[in-house]
């Protein structure tokens, strides 16, 4: 974006850390600080080629590229500045370098210097979204599903056109193209004629432009023009030009030209003489104007005192009579400490241009929807409006989603070309990733088949989970719309559950879930009650000791508490009515406790045994009590150890 860097207000080439050129720097510092950045950049190289490898050649030599958009190079020589000069280089240079790393679509390495300099840059007053932690928002935008419909325009040339803005039926905007003037003078920095305005018919229903025509000769000057913007009866004209008057141009005290803007009125058909707006100064630049659509308030874009970065977008109020308010600035929702720009208003939003804001490198558009008390936070309108270039002076007919922007990428005429774009109706729409986890234990679990299912019971997709226990599908979901998630594994129970969708668009539901093993074939309900059934255990008699025999069946007691880690039982031993009440009881209570110890020795916790008594003869399950006849069979089903589940998550 060569011709609209000059638009663009760079006045950051005349502020470059405040280094004293060394008198071998002289003629290339000269010709940077004059934003003849071609010329500058041989003379670099040439310095470099001598062994002069210094900081303050190195971040010239990725500045001249920069500045003229030629990101190949600007990454090389703000790479070797970064192998050289990482530790003392100011945030504003990691913020380049991000910026020429995305414009060659090298992202991998660009979200990798922003997580690396994230924590450097937190005591910094420079801050940008660019560069903080931010690879799953990024990851977000590159994946993003495209919203629109976008068309190079004929009318576009191997110059700058660029700036569209609606006038009446037409289309106003900016070029380069020297269709004026006889001999055509070339602007140093890109070796291009100046800019101009033109006018264009729209055709195709607003999908081209045809039948170019020069604006205003009034207007058009010998300096450049650009970036306009109308009031809504038409007859009034506010625009960007470099600091002219009286056929000379206005510096500052440093020797540099400012863009300033400009008001001109439509009468007898002719443009009357422009003249600046009262809050221009030849201190700093005042440009790029966007009026309301009630043309009560007039946005543009200015470096001047109060700036948050190096361009900001302030607001003035137009009264009845003409006069305007103070300057506002639009604060830090929409400004940041990098550059925004270009903007443009609807009744309902503000659409803008920034390169401060999570991008896909140079300036992107973002829209902010407008609130009672200012703007909402900025939305980045992705690909294909956006690329890894600049992409700006976005303007667009709401009530038909139609419009156009303008953008440098590959692909294009020439320069900065002018695009028109279909806006495609705005579905809201979701995706949907979770977990799986043990309940038992909260371990994750691995490949874990888990199955999407419509609420009508289609299904969308299935998918594992990873190492992790997580899982994600591609599907895209509706808002506001219910889905099923089923999850299964073998030797587990399968689980499901359901989630909603919310209104949000581009929402990533998160769901967790819990999966539960099978229940070991031991573990049984008798009437209501949760045990692990194991064979008789038997002891010698009158004794209490632990046998072999019932070692083996004890064994799968320690197992089954093993596989369920959370499991708690309390032991009761039981005894038939042979003997006497307190002889059993005694005798029940002692093989109870030892069993408990047995089951503590194969290493289950001691807490998880919650109680470990003998009931005797108390609970028998038959009529066999004291006195009653009855067969050895029959007194045997009340002699018996029970293993009674109180716990098990």
């Amino acid at each position: 974006m060569k011709v609209v860097k000059i638009v663009l207000f760079v006045i950051c080439a005349f502020n470059l850390n405040g280094l004293e050129a060394q008198l071998k720097y002289n003629d290339a510092d000269t010709n940077f600080d004059n934003l003849l950045y071609k010329r500058a950049a041989k003379q670099y190289e040439s310095l470099t080629k001598k062994g002069d490898d210094s900081q303050h050649v190195l971040q010239r030599l990725g500045d001249c590229y920069f500045f003229n958009t030629d990101m190949e190079n600007a990454v090389k020589w703000y790479g070797l500045l970064f192998s050289k000069y990482e530790n003392v280089l100011t945030p504003e240079y990691t913020f380049r370098y991000v910026h020429a790393l995305k414009g060659v679509g090298n992202y991998r390495l660009a979200k990798a210097i922003m997580k690396i300099y994230t924590q450097k840059l937190d005591a910094s007053q420079f801050t940008v979204e660019q560069l903080g932690d931010n690879d799953e928002k990024l990851d977000e935008l590159l994946n993003r599903q495209p919203q629109f419909y976008i068309s190079n325009l004929a009318i576009n040339t191997p110059v700058a056109d660029f700036g569209p803005i609606y006038y009446k039926d037409k289309i106003v905007f900016s070029s380069s193209r020297d269709s004026l003037r006889f001999e055509t003078r070339l602007y140093e920095w890109n070796q291009q004629p100046y800019l101009d305005f033109f006018m264009a018919d729209t055709i195709d229903l607003g999908s081209d432009l045809a039948e170019v025509l020069p604006f205003s000769e009034i207007l058009n000057t010998r300096y450049h023009e650009a970036v306009a913007s109308f009031i809504p009866e038409g007859n009034k004209i506010y625009f960007t030009r470099n600091n002219y008057s009286n056929q000379a141009l206005g510096r500052d005290g440093e020797g540099t030209n400012h863009l300033n803007m400009y008001t001109s009125e439509l009468r007898g058909g002719e443009w009357t003489e422009a003249e600046e707006v009262p809050f221009n100064n030849e201190a700093y630049s005042v440009g790029q104007p966007a009026l309301s659509p009630d043309g009560k308030h007039l946005y543009f874009v200015s470096d001047m005192p109060g700036s948050i970065g190096g361009t900001d977008i302030f607001v003035v109020e137009i009264s009845d009579d003409g006069s305007f308010s103070q300057p506002k600035n639009l604060g830090p929702t929409i400004n940041t400490s990098g550059r925004e720009m270009f903007p443009f208003v609807t009744e309902e939003k503000l659409y803008f241009a920034s390169d401060g804001h999570l991008g896909l490198g140079g300036l992107d558009v973002f829209e902010s929807e407008l609130a009672q008390d200012g703007f909402e936070e900025p939305h980045n309108l992705g690909k294909p409006i956006n690329s890894n270039r600049d992409d700006f002076g976005y303007i667009v007919r709401e009530t038909t989603n139609r419009g156009y922007f303008s953008s440098n990428r590959p692909g294009g005429k020439g320069d900065d070309d002018i695009y028109s774009f279909q806006r495609l109706e705005e579905t809201c729409s979701q995706t949907v990733q979770g977990s799986v986890v043990r309940k038992s234990n909260g371990q994750p679990m691995v490949n874990v088949s888990v199955e999407l299912h419509s609420q009508e019971g289609t299904s969308l997709g299935k998918t594992s989970t990873d190492p992790y226990g997580a899982f994600s599908f591609d599907v895209i979901l509706d808002c506001e719309t219910k889905y099923d998630l089923k999850i299964g594994k073998e030797g587990f129970v399968p689980n499901a559950t359901r989630f909603s969708t919310s209104d949000e668009k581009d929402y990533v539901n998160k769901v967790p879930m819990e999966i539960t093993k099978e229940l070991n074939k031991l573990i049984v309900r008798e009437n209501g009650v949760l045990k692990i059934k194991i064979d008789n255990i038997y002891f010698d008699v009158n004794k209490a000791d632990i046998r072999p025999d019932a070692a083996q069946e004890l064994n799968k007691i320690v197992e089954v508490m093993k596989e369920y880690p959370k499991m708690v039982i309390k032991i009761e031993a039981h005894t038939d009515s042979r003997g006497s009440d307190r002889y059993n009881e005694t005798l029940s209570d002692k093989r109870a406790k030892a069993t408990g110890y047995y089951i503590i020795s194969q290493g289950i916790e001691a807490n998880r045994i919650e109680s470990a008594i003998g009931y005797g003869e108390k609970q028998l399950l038959n009529q066999c009590s004291n006195g009653i006849k009855c067969s050895k069979e029959e007194h045997d089903v009340n002699r018996r150890s029970e293993f009674i589940i109180v716990k098990m998550e």
